[in-house]
């Protein structure tokens, strides 16, 4: 297949998902590539299983099945290239198919909504929190027990108006969304708590894009490499090689973060890179949680070995028969 060259004013097509959220994130990366490239993008929308079934995401196989539909079309060549949320990406990358940029990171973390207003601190004994993600539930659960509270996680699917809506009906005290989604869509007003880190760590890649095309297109892929910004990639890959490296597939109850660590806010003195990660049993019976600490990596192959060192500790304190079922 042929493609335009850049700068010739033919549209570069662009696949994404259909839901609200997709679209405004699939449209701020459409506007950046016309930056960068000059060339206009038009969103093709793609129905994917995730969007249709409503079946619980890990009896489906996880989130991974919102980016199946995607990279078909990619590789038949009916979109030039596809925009997903990075969280939602297997971490085998296929045949045929290049990351070529991953932009610079929204907030990572979850937040609350909850009625009234409320904190997770601050809600009722029985509390009901909505969510569809094991590694969510097994947090808040290990959180209740530590603190002494009791509280129900609820397992629900659907777009962010959908969830938002079980709150304002009173079916459900809260629910639990990603703050980048929220930000993204212009709704971080809504949020009621930013649930820190220490208690809840986000989805591997949580809060940044990946953007891709066909490997047998390198001109687009070397345009689309304006939009990569180098520090999220490093973070990323470390986070999304540790949940490789536990042999884990997107729906399982693991968290990953990595900061980078510097003196004081200046980013010219960023010198060090900290990964934690955790897994554990829905109920929050048991948790692994463990952190690594290093020199930024400076290759991705060395963000690649952090995240393996970090899950054969892991491994090593028994994280492996906290998964549930091993993605094969």
């Amino acid at each position: 297949m042929t493609h335009p060259t850049p700068g010739t004013g033919t549209p570069l097509r662009l696949g994404t998902r259909r839901s609200r959220l997709a679209l405004a994130q699939s449209g701020q990366v459409a506007a950046a590539v016309t930056e960068l490239t000059g060339r206009p993008v038009e969103l093709v929308e793609i129905t994917t299983y995730g969007d249709t079934s409503r079946e619980q995401l890990a009896r489906i196989g996880g989130t991974g099945v919102f980016v199946t539909a995607l990279r078909e079309a990619l590789l038949r060549g009916e979109v030039d290239f596809a925009v997903h949320s990075l969280k939602d990406l297997p971490t085998t990358q296929p045949e045929g198919l290049t990351l070529a940029a991953v932009p610079r990171r929204e907030d990572p973390r979850d937040v609350l909504i909850a009625r009234d207003g409320l904190t997770l601190d601050r809600l009722p004994h029985g509390a009901r929190i909505g969510t569809g993600s094991p590694r969510r539930a097994a947090q808040l659960n290990a959180y209740a027990r530590g603190h002494g509270l009791l509280m129900e996680t609820v397992p629900i699917r659907g777009n962010i108006d959908t969830r938002i809506g079980y709150v304002h009906g009173g079916e459900l005290d809260a629910v639990v969304l990603a703050a980048a989604g929220l930000n993204r869509l212009g709704r971080a007003a809504e949020v009621t708590d930013f649930l820190s880190v220490d208690s809840v760590l986000p989805a591997p890649g949580q809060g940044a894009l990946a953007v891709e095309c066909a490997a047998s297109d390198p001109e687009l892929a070397a345009a689309l490499a304006g939009l990569d910004d180098p520090r999220t990639r490093i973070a990323v890959t470390a986070e999304r090689s540790l949940l490789a490296a536990l042999e884990a597939g997107c729906s399982a109850p693991v968290g990953a973060l990595a900061d980078l660590l510097g003196d004081g806010q200046d980013a010219r003195f960023v010198n060090e890179l900290r990964l934690r990660g955790v897994v554990g049993t829905t109920d929050g019976s048991t948790l692994v949680q463990l952190s690594i600490t290093g020199p930024v990596p400076t290759s991705l192959g060395d963000a690649v070995a952090l995240g393996r060192e970090l899950a054969s500790e892991m491994l090593a304190k028994g994280a492996a028969g906290l998964m549930g079922e091993r993605a094969h």
